[in-house]
């Protein structure tokens, strides 16, 4: 008795002597479902790391649904949670928040805004601190944009940009877009929206305008009302671009980005650095792969050929 005792009681010894799963907390600055196919290249990241949620991490997710005054309190109550890393993936405000929270707890984020310019890291090659992650060229992506609207849309004079203005980085998102417009040679004018009304006006001012095409460039907000903006833009007939795939999927003319891919890289840096590395000694990377994504049945309700050219470089065409 005494021994089957022992031996019964060897298991929960072992248990109790166990680490604790380690928590990732993980912002999303946008609303959770249109963000699955991200989250599940987050988690890819991990497994390719050697982590799966689960059994050998635990994720605490918390979303802003386009709320960026929510963020500070959300990377709070991660702190509180004692979390082992906070990914910010897809949000450059929500690594920010988090960088003015903590100098200890490591932070990995990817988004298109440039880090050392935000402060976030020293260098791209020596981040430095508690930061690294994926640093997505946006200022590549606008000129990008530009230059698949105009492919795609020859006749287009002047493209309309819409922006956010109650975004903490909103000075350097209009700065960078202005800076890519010049460099390729495209007039461009900015459209400010932080409400559902708000969009509706910005639309009916360009409306008026009567822009050739509009950008609809990465925003949580501008995330969380897909089907509205959508909606707009096929009732004034204006082509539009948008930077992932949700938008096409659900009617609008075309996306270009590279969301998936950052949300991969930055599950695969939170692996490393519950290895054991440290974010001061992980440079900061850049993504590989960039998605273009064509609706061929709204190019034809716009009154649009999609050239031969783009649906052979197109990685999805929606017919």
């Amino acid at each position: 008795m005494t021994l089957l005792g022992g031996v019964a009681a060897w298991p929960l010894v072992a248990r109790a002597q166990q680490p604790a799963m380690p928590v990732i907390g993980l912002i999303n600055a946008g609303v959770p479902e249109p963000a699955a196919y991200r989250l599940t290249a987050f988690r890819q990241g991990l497994s390719e790391a050697g982590y799966v949620e689960g059994k050998s991490v635990a994720i605490e997710y918390r979303q802003a649904e386009g709320r960026y005054d929510l963020i500070p309190e959300l990377v709070a109550d991660l702190l509180r949670r004692r979390v082992a890393i906070i990914a910010t993936p897809g949000s450059t405000d929500a690594a920010l928040a988090a960088k003015a929270a903590t100098s200890v707890v490591p932070i990995v984020f990817s988004d298109g805004e440039d880090p050392v310019k935000l402060g976030l890291v020293a260098s791209l090659a020596r981040p430095g601190g508690n930061v690294t992650g994926v640093a997505v060229p946006a200022t590549e992506l606008d000129g990008k944009r530009i230059r698949l609207l105009r492919e795609l849309v020859p006749m287009a004079t002047s493209i309309g940009v819409l922006l956010n203005p109650s975004r903490p980085t909103f000075d350097t998102q209009s700065k960078g877009i202005r800076e890519a417009a010049r460099a390729v040679r495209q007039e461009v004018r900015i459209l400010e929206a932080n409400s559902e009304h708000e969009i509706g006006f910005a639309f009916a001012m360009a409306a008026a305008w009567r822009p050739g095409a509009l950008i609809v460039p990465p925003d949580a907000f501008f995330n969380s009302r897909r089907e509205q903006l959508v909606t707009l833009a096929q009732s004034h007939a204006i082509p539009t671009i948008y930077d992932n795939r949700e938008f096409v999927a659900a009617g609008g003319l075309m996306s270009y980005g590279s969301f998936a891919d950052g949300y991969r890289e930055t599950g695969i840096y939170a692996g490393r650095i519950l290895r054991g590395e440290k974010p001061a000694d992980l440079p900061v990377t850049q993504p590989t792969k960039f998605e273009l994504v064509i609706n061929r049945k709204t190019a034809k309700a716009l009154g649009l050929d999609v050239p031969d050219k783009l649906l052979a470089i197109a990685d999805e065409v929606i017919e």
